[in-house]
């Protein structure tokens, strides 16, 4: 590496590394803690047919998303809704208060209702209150302004079907037909309305406003915009499904306490500070300058790892935990690798500086392909955890994969950047005191 693109990967550190550092000093960025380090409600949802009635699999993640868009509202920090085998649906909810309402909040079946705001277009997600219930929802929990209320024009339970399409020119929308009894009342309310809004709402919060631009008069219509196909499918499910698609019955409620306790996770970190600074001073003492550099670049691979897991943000339970540790044993594996082959080099050719070079381009291929083989197996495992409900394979899954993601980064462009700029500058005085480098 010439002298310029040492100091470009340099700015790029210290650019990664400030950033780094204001993420995690944040206080509106906390790291998630799971349900097994805070404890909290789970909930296993079964479908309430018969067995032999089959059920698809888009029905299944219809009433996923509407479950999960319910315990939203909650405000429950980093809830878990997933898909469960083909009839199945688990919720975690860490950290909950009153888990009769949340259960009670979960089985309730929601409300679609389509309502006339007048010349008033209302924006995604504002919450409102209609003539059906005129009593404070949930959604008005988080409601900073007065919540106006509007007339209900028909519900939900007006709609024969409602499916996402696209014109010739490309652009996405949504077909919807009425029941056959709404059909003239709606003509007769949109030949009166032309021009003014009729919004959709799902448990009182806005999904959708568009405008009426003509009279509907055979009960079949189309709400157009700037959709994606994505907005526009996400609608048409909210439409046919303002209620849940299948019958869900609670299999099982467990109340989950903290499987660590305040002193037990004080514990575990003295532990792992502990083992952090044994592993720090073993690459100091064995390996000497390459080993203080390798230091600096795992202390900023901790840092960047839990800049990440802030940010994305990644929900951190004992296996995730389990699979960052693991990912710092695999970074500092990196460097070992590199510094081995680095003194063989030195005893071979005698000089640091390219011995320096060879041992970086040789081990890169060891590193590149165990990272490469294990980024695979945790590929396996995140989708074998997404498939069968395993949220804690999935955990691990993640944590591993990004630890060994950023270790790639710190082991190979880290280090070697601190250590081309320290031979560049002393390359003469390395040479005359090799026992620095380790040897």
């Amino acid at each position: 590496m010439n002298k310029s693109k040492n100091f470009f990967w340099l700015i790029l550190i210290l650019v990664v590394a400030a950033a780094t550092f204001w993420i995690v000093q944040d206080p509106d960025k906390p790291i998630q803690r799971g349900l097994d380090l805070q404890g909290g409600l789970q909930v296993l949802l079964e479908a309430d047919l018969r067995a032999d009635q089959p059920i698809s699999k888009e029905q299944m993640d219809t009433a996923r998303q509407i479950i999960e868009q319910r315990v939203n509202a909650l405000g429950v920090t980093e809830p878990l809704v997933q898909v469960e085998g083909d009839r199945r649906i688990l919720i975690e909810l860490p950290g909950i208060d009153n888990p009769q309402d949340a259960i009670a909040l979960i089985q309730e079946t929601a409300l679609l209702e389509f309502v006339d705001t007048g010349s008033q277009s209302l924006p995604e997600g504002s919450c409102i209150r209609t003539s059906l219930n005129t009593g404070p929802s949930r959604c008005e929990a988080t409601a900073v302004t007065p919540v106006p209320e509007f007339e209900t024009i028909m519900t939900g339970a007006d709609l024969r079907e409602a499916t996402a399409l696209d014109d010739s020119l490309g652009r996405y929308y949504v077909n919807f037909r009425l029941q056959r009894d709404k059909a003239d009342f709606f003509a007769d309310y949109t030949r009166e309305n032309q021009g003014k809004f009729l919004t959709i709402v799902l448990d009182k919060q806005v999904i959708s406003s568009p405008r009426i631009n003509s009279a509907i008069t055979d009960g079949v219509g189309s709400i157009s915009g700037s959709f994606t196909l994505e907005e526009a499918q996400k609608l048409a499910l909210q439409l046919r499904f303002g209620s849940l698609p299948v019958p869900l019955r609670i299999e099982s409620t467990r109340q989950v306490g903290a499987t660590l306790g305040a002193q037990s996770v004080e514990d575990s970190i003295r532990a792992g500070v502990i083992g952090v600074i044994m592993v720090l001073l073993f690459m100091l003492i064995y390996y000497r300058l390459p080993g203080l550099l390798a230091d600096a670049a795992l202390l900023f691979y901790m840092m960047l790892n839990f800049a990440v897991f802030e940010a994305v943000p990644v929900t951190l339970t004992l296996p995730a935990i389990t699979g960052f540790l693991l990912s710092i044993g695999m970074a500092v594996d990196a460097n070992v690798l590199i510094f081995e082959r680095m003194k063989e080099e030195i005893g071979r050719h005698g000089s640091v500086r390219e011995a320096a070079d060879t041992a970086f381009s040789k081990a890169w291929v060891a590193i590149r392909d165990s990272n490469i083989a294990t980024l695979v197996i945790c590929m396996v495992l995140w989708l074998f955890g997404r498939s069968f409900g395993a949220s804690a394979v999935q955990g691990f899954a993640l944590t591993l994969a990004i630890g060994v993601m950023i270790s790639m980064f710190t082991a190979v462009v880290v280090t070697r950047t601190l250590i081309f700029l320290i031979l560049g500058s002393s390359s003469n005085w390395l040479q005359k005191n090799k026992w620095l480098m380790g040897v």
